[in-house]
């Protein structure tokens, strides 16, 4: 099945939202890597394993305002985007919700579809936020 790199990320979000399995959109590799907002996951193994935990502990997620903007060259694929990304953790009964930011790389099977091998999600600090907003005002 031929898919484009921005058809796999948007596909992901969608599986995300879904509660499906994740770990099929990533290399297995042990250079595989996945950072999120609590934790990073080095090699397909342990990713594979915390995003069964997160489907397992988590439901209702919501991928609000995606836009990725995707840089594919011939076998790699580089994207980066911002949204909101809301989830319920079922073991502590609390709502979650973050402006996001994703940056990921991507690589392309023989059979035509695209695997991450690199998935980093952070949110931004909001004292940071706060400071470079401060920094760059033009009010003054």
């Amino acid at each position: 099945m031929e898919q484009d790199a921005a058809e796999m990320i948007t596909a992901y979000y969608e599986a995300l939202e879904a509660s499906e399995p994740l770990s099929p959109f990533f290399a297995e590799s042990l250079s595989t890597v996945k950072v999120g907002l609590s934790e990073q996951l080095v090699g397909y193994p342990d990713v594979a394993d915390g995003l069964a935990e997160q489907t397992a502990t988590t439901t209702d997620w919501r991928v609000e305002d995606a836009e990725p903007s995707v840089t594919t060259r011939e076998e790699f694929a580089w994207f980066h985007d911002r949204l909101t990304l809301g989830w319920t953790d079922t073991t502590l009964d609390t709502d979650y919700e973050f402006d996001t930011r994703w940056t990921g790389t991507l690589e392309a099977n023989p059979d035509g579809t695209w695997q991450f091998v690199s998935l980093h999600v952070s949110a931004p600090n909001e004292e940071l936020q706060d400071a470079e907003d401060d920094l760059f005002s033009w009010d003054d």
